[in-house]
């Protein structure tokens, strides 16, 4: 029974993305006539990659209900993962620390996390990532959330843009929360990191720390009791790692000690073996000084 009802399901699901890829490549106008292989995961992809171009219009209730039944069935194929299935680092390593057990490491796909929020490292358009299919958290995160999330982000720009000008970017640093929508988080947290050039300076790690504090500062600010942050500034921008590790940690344990009782747990999130090296270095020097 539980085949054949998995059988069905997947159906239902391919129905569901026949429907959206018709509708997307039609809403697009430049792409009506796009040809897709029969492959499902060639459709999926062109799916995405018809999303992740599409600037934040209307679109249909009938058609974002289809999308958000397609994208919250997909959360559940990947697998949602909660913070109890996450053991913390006093669990984890032994660590003595008063905050040890409000901090976690854990590796893999921030979109299966079920926390209260989760931290996107947004550009300063504030929309997300336009390439298709592009492998930065940015996109990522909106392509599981759906258009929605564009959807409130160009809301939110669109005002900044007529108090502040057509030409207004998001600053370095700054934290703006939005919902989830078909993620398995609540909400989602848009910080834009510093883009590392020709070095490293101090004045781009002090915006690296900016975003670390103030993420947490609308945590506290918003009720938000589990985050889950990502390698805010590495990879895309250029930020090196083991700096922007130290930067992180330093910064959350410090923040911890003041409003400790606000959070239930702070995860940091690595998708790299390196990433959870570095930061299991981090975390085992600051718990253990």
């Amino acid at each position: 029974m539980k085949q054949r009802a998995t059988m069905t399901q997947n159906k239902e699901q391919e129905k569901r993305l026949d429907y959206l890829l018709e509708v997307f490549k039609e809403d697009s106008v430049q792409y009506k006539d796009l040809e897709v292989g029969e492959r499902y995961e060639d459709k999926r992809m062109a799916l995405r990659s018809l999303m992740n171009i599409r600037m934040p219009r209307y679109m249909s209730e009938e058609v974002l209900k289809v999308q958000d039944k397609f994208l919250t069935e997909e959360a559940q194929e990947k697998g949602i993962v909660t913070p109890a299935e996450i053991p913390d680092v006093r669990e984890q390593y032994g660590y003595s620390n008063p905050y040890a057990d409000k901090l976690s490491i854990w590796q893999g796909d921030i979109t299966r996390l079920s926390v209260d929020a989760i931290v996107n490292a947004a550009n300063s358009q504030m929309l997300g990532c336009f390439v298709p299919c592009h492998k930065c958290i940015d996109n990522a995160i909106h392509s599981a959330a759906g258009i929605r999330l564009r959807a409130e982000c160009g809301h939110y720009m669109n005002r900044k843009k007529m108090q502040a000008g057509r030409g207004y970017e998001e600053p370095v640093g700054q934290a703006m929360l939005t919902k989830g929508y078909n993620l398995p988080a609540k909400y989602v947290i848009h910080t834009v990191g510093p883009i590392v050039g020709y070095q490293l300076t101090n004045a781009l790690r002090k915006d690296l720390e900016s975003c670390y504090r103030n993420v947490l500062k609308c945590c506290v600010e918003n009720g938000i009791r589990t985050v889950a942050f990502c390698c805010i500034s590495t990879g895309e921008f250029h930020f090196p790692n083991e700096e922007a590790a130290k930067i992180a940690v330093k910064t959350v344990t410090e923040f911890l000690a003041e409003y400790g009782e606000k959070f239930d747990r702070v995860i940091f999130n690595v998708f790299k073996d390196k990433d959870r090296e570095i930061y299991e270095e981090e975390l085992k020097y600051i718990l253990q000084c």
